[in-house]
């Protein structure tokens, strides 16, 4: 009896051991996943407890301010948990593709306004529905000083630039190089005040120097957490642009293979629709599973979602662009405007509505877009057989705009073209210029509806052209604008030489052509 009792206690014994070596090791001692996590995920470190509980999987996350915008290394983690994969996809194709990824919330970049300052943006706008193009324009001016992350380095200041530029284009669709070849949102980072490495980062700036700022851009679930924080004077209003949204889906991506087992576990548990509820509490995000009711603040639809680009070359002409947030820089461009006989009435008024378009005066996003913006300044050079009539400003205001305004409605038009020797004189006021600032960005706009009869000639202009200093030569560019009877010959080779481009307004208008070339460098 006693041989048979030890028996059945021996078989107990490795029935038990059997089936605990089979579950992959005992409570104390869970299956551990190295995670690369972005800032944004920190938010859900009180649910990894229950995790790890329900399915012995112990997530070690590691937070870094540039998760989202650097390949991880695959040696050190198993997982990457990031707000959005797109710009890992996009810059590393060959070593994502075929990648497990699973989306766990998602939250738009939207913007936060100051009440009163969202109170006077609708009130300009038909129907008080806000677009990018809309906070551009205010930016500009000056009516809208916001706050957003440096998209160098975080996923939500990447995905708000993407979606302005998108938003600029005016393609609905993804970015093409075409579509960033001129950097339309000078004027849009004109009211940049407050920036930061990382979303949350950026938050916590906000709420400490609420003075220095009248709007966010950032992720939904962060404005809502903070108008729930008691952190500020008054709650920002959410505010979703009418022209499209960039959605993050936070993935989990599976980096080693070898741990698809313990991959499995957590997004099945992070996708149980009671875990949604618990993810959506905690965070303020959206939940993926449609069958879980969701918060009153995230029912509002996200509306026209915008795409990531598809090429790499897009993203890193963004970037390039738009520069570090925390440096300011100066542009400077020359117009150069013939004022011979030959512009008097309805071509002169053409070139009036068009500098009155880049006033403000243009309603249209384009026009937003390419409007002249705060901190710009601007040269208008009137020429006919010689130079009429110079005009410099640095917008401050209207009062600068106004100025510029009256130099071209002036009368006074000259008895010839002298368009080469216009064309030296703006190189020599760029020269001054650079020498002046040399981080300053000069370009010259040389408007012309005929053929030059007077002055330098074609010849002559390179000779001098070709004796300036590098610094001018080779990073001051011409966009010669074909109007009338103008050589559209000379003006290309003008243009090639200085590494600019023309631009044709005979089939369309001046306004046009000019908003075209706006932002080109």
């Amino acid at each position: 009896m006693r041989r048979r009792a030890g028996l059945l206690a021996l078989c107990l014994v490795l029935v038990t051991s059997l089936v605990t070596a089979c579950s992959g090791g005992d409570g104390d001692d869970p299956v551990r996943l190295r995670v690369l996590a972005g800032p944004d995920l920190a938010v859900l470190t009180p649910l990894l407890d229950e995790l790890r509980e329900e399915t012995g999987v112990d997530l070690r996350m590691e937070h870094r301010p540039d998760a989202e915008t650097r390949n991880p290394d695959r040696a050190r983690y198993d997982l990457a948990w990031l707000s959005s994969d797109s710009y890992l996809r996009l810059t590393d194709k060959n070593a994502t593709r075929g990648l497990q990824r699973t989306p766990t919330m998602t939250s738009p970049v939207v913007i936060g306004l100051k009440p009163e300052v969202a109170r006077q943006l609708r009130a300009r706008v038909p129907g008080g529905r806000l677009t990018w193009a809309d906070i551009a324009d205010a930016a500009a001016t000056g009516g809208v000083r916001f706050g957003m992350a440096d998209p160098r380095h975080a996923g939500s200041g990447l995905a708000a630039l993407v979606g302005v530029a998108t938003a600029a284009a005016g393609t609905g669709a993804a970015l093409r190089p075409e579509d960033v070849s001129c950097d339309r949102l000078r004027g849009f980072r004109s009211g940049q005040t407050l920036t930061a490495d990382t979303g949350p980062a950026l938050v916590d700036s906000y709420a400490d120097h609420q003075g220095e700022a009248d709007a966010l851009i950032t992720y939904e679930s962060d404005l809502l957490a903070l108008n729930a924080s008691g952190r500020l004077d008054d709650p920002l209003e959410v505010v979703r642009p009418q022209d499209g949204m960039v959605l993050a889906d936070f993935p989990l991506l599976l980096l080693n293979p070898a741990r698809r087992t313990a991959y499995d576990k957590v997004t099945q548990w992070l996708r149980r629709d009671s875990v949604q509820r618990q993810i959506m509490r905690h965070t303020l995000r959206r939940p993926v599973n449609t069958t879980v009711t969701r918060d009153a603040r995230l029912r509002e639809p996200v509306g026209n979602a915008l795409f990531y680009p598809d090429r790499p070359a897009v993203v890193e002409t963004l970037l390039t662009d738009y520069g570090d947030p925390d440096r300011r820089t100066t542009s400077q461009v020359v117009f150069l405007l013939d004022f011979s006989g030959s512009m008097r009435g309805a071509r002169m008024a053409a070139l009036r509505e068009a500098f009155a378009g880049l006033s403000g005066a243009d309603p249209s996003a384009s026009g937003k877009f390419t409007r002249f913006h705060r901190g710009e300044r601007l040269t208008v050079v009137r020429f006919g057989g010689r130079v009429l009539g110079e005009k410099t400003v640095t917008v401050t205001g209207p009062k600068d705009l106004d100025a510029l305004a009256d130099t071209v409605a002036r009368g006074g038009y000259g008895d010839a073209t002298a368009v080469w020797s216009a064309l030296d004189h703006g190189y020599r006021a760029a020269a001054r210029a650079r020498a002046a600032d040399p981080d300053r960005s000069v370009s010259l706009v040389l408007m012309t509806d005929g053929e030059n009869n007077a002055g330098l000639t074609y010849t002559e202009f390179v000779r001098r052209h070709d004796a300036l200093p590098a610094a001018v030569r080779t990073a001051v560019p011409t966009y010669p604008v074909h109007f009338g009877e103008a050589h559209a010959g000379a003006l290309r080779r003008a243009a090639a030489r200085t590494g600019g481009r023309m631009v044709d307004a005979s089939g369309s208008s001046l306004s046009e052509a000019f908003k075209e070339i706006r932002g080109c460098h």
